[in-house]
């Protein structure tokens, strides 16, 4: 009998999904966001084409635009999760170039932080559109 490969569970793109359908029904009107899917294995062939193209490392997961003001949100499972030094240089460039950035630790935690950038509306309201 063959044995069967377990699938990799990927706890970030859980948490990400999460997250994603928050933003999706709860952000307030004139926020914009997108996803930055910069993971994930690449040959060195691919990863040389990307970097010519402008692929960085460490850009957060999210990107989210109001107001004006440019927001980057870095996802992490909630334990265990830590940050690369790409992810950390990136992050201070993003707020030395006037930007926002912050690492959340599972789907409560970027909520949390969503709602306190007021880029979300509270769950109170949130079936009041």
């Amino acid at each position: 009998m063959k044995q069967q490969k377990k699938k990799q569970v990927h706890h970030e793109d859980i948490v990400q999904g999460a997250v994603i359908n928050h933003l999706r029904y709860r952000r307030k009107p004139g926020v914009t966001f997108f996803a930055v899917p910069n993971g994930g294995f690449r040959s060195k062939h691919e990863a040389a084409i990307m970097k010519s193209l402008g692929v960085r490392a460490g850009v957060p997961d999210i990107i989210l635009i109001a107001n004006g003001h440019t927001y980057g949100l870095e996802l992490k499972r909630e334990k265990g999760g830590r940050t690369s030094d790409a992810q950390d240089a990136m992050m201070a460039e993003i707020t030395a170039a006037g930007g926002t950035c912050a690492v959340a630790a599972g789907v409560d935690a970027a909520v949390g932080q969503l709602e306190a950038w007021g880029l979300i509306r509270p769950t109170t309201n949130f079936a009041k559109g």
